[in-house]
């Protein structure tokens, strides 16, 4: 974008982007690198919604989600594949939890006031020498007013919350936030499973791990699972998730440790695909990381018989081919019996030559006679 179309005249902010902040160099300069690719990037500026629309159809840059104009948010989607937030400087005029009527402004400090307490890497300087170093009058501040939390919606806590966990002082975070009396306001038990969550933090946060595998080690219980989820709104994938490893995350005693996990996946009833991914984050909860390999390389094994393999060997064409319920899934993969079924012969057995199967271990296909 040019001067001509007046971009440049107006002052832009970069906010939320996760960046590392390096020693001073001899020119004064403060040097800034990125330690990660950001996820969200958002932009402020002191242009109104008016003045960033004109800009951006001067350009053809296509704009989305209008409906954000009102509180001065304008969505560029850039290149037809990248979405960016920018805000218009603003004030809040009157508040109610998360709504507010707010007044455009193109003052930057009264910007910052007015922001909520997620982090904003809006202006740049040290905070402390310590990582655990805070002000005690904003701890306390922070405390005391633990309870306006119960007026933010569950779903933007949870938002939030998601980035804390999986960020690089998770643990110094959370064990804090605890400390000042914000669990229980955000849904978390009154007693939380510190020690477990210690200790799951070490084995995890050298991995890329879902955000409800470390928030789990808090929960003692499926019941705090679902109180949590009662008021965040968790996804039905996270909820699932964090019910799956409070159930799983106790040892399984096996002769061969990765057959349970197996039988998890084998015997689920809800998506194959989803299961497995609960099973590795399970992996990673436990510091398994051996068996997580051989997980993630283990592929399912498919029944060698098919429909098509029945009509080769002169099985009549029923209305469908079934895999009898009865199966023994806690033997070798299961010993399942194929029949046939019709109007005539609801469930007929018959004599089959099998494909050569992959293990003799695999399936044992049983002769029944026809009933």
């Amino acid at each position: 974008m040019d001067q001509e179309h007046g971009l440049q005249i107006y002052g832009y902010g970069l906010v939320n982007a996760p960046v590392v902040l390096s020693q001073t160099t001899e020119d004064g300069e403060i040097e800034v690198r990125i330690s990660q690719k950001p996820k969200d990037l958002d932009f402020a500026t002191t242009a109104t919604p008016d003045q960033m629309k004109e800009m951006f159809s001067a350009e053809e840059i296509r704009m989305i989600n209008m409906n954000g104009e009102k509180h001065g948010t304008v969505t560029p989607r850039i290149n037809d594949s990248v979405n960016f937030e920018v805000t218009t400087l603003r004030i809040d005029v009157r508040t109610d939890g998360r709504h507010a009527e707010v007044e455009f402004t193109t003052d930057w400090k009264l910007d910052a006031n007015r922001r909520d307490l997620t982090i904003n890497s809006m202006f740049y300087g040290r905070i402390a020498q310590d990582p655990d170093k805070h002000e005690e009058k904003t701890l306390q501040s922070i405390q005391d007013n633990a309870d306006g939390l119960k007026r933010i919606s569950g779903e933007r806590i949870w938002t939030e919350l998601q980035q804390i966990l999986e960020g690089n002082f998770a643990c110094e975070l959370v064990k804090t936030m605890l400390s000042l009396d914000l669990g229980p306001p955000i849904g978390l038990p009154e007693n939380p499973n510190l020690v477990e969550f210690d200790k799951v933090w070490q084995r995890v946060k050298h991995l890329k791990y879902h955000s409800m595998t470390l928030l789990s080690a808090l929960f003692r219980n499926q019941e705090e699972v679902m109180t949590f989820h009662s008021r965040v709104k968790l996804s039905a994938y996270d909820r699932d998730l964090g019910l799956f490893i409070v159930a799983n995350r106790d040892d399984k005693p096996s002769i061969k440790p990765l057959r349970p996990y197996q039988m998890l996946v084998l015997t689920s009833k809800v998506k194959v695909s989803d299961t497995r991914k609960w099973v590795e984050e399970v992996f990673k909860y436990r510091g398994n990381t051996e068996l997580l390999q051989q997980f993630m390389e283990w592929e399912i094994p498919k029944f060698p018989v098919s429909g098509h393999t029945l009509k080769e060997n002169g099985v009549p064409a029923p209305n469908q081919f079934e895999t009898s319920p009865e199966c023994n899934r806690d033997d070798s993969f299961g010993k399942c019996r194929t029949f046939s079924a019709s109007s005539t012969h609801p469930r007929q057995y018959h004599k089959v030559s099998f494909p050569p199967l992959p293990s003799p271990n695999f399936i044992k296909p049983m002769l029944l006679p026809v009933e």
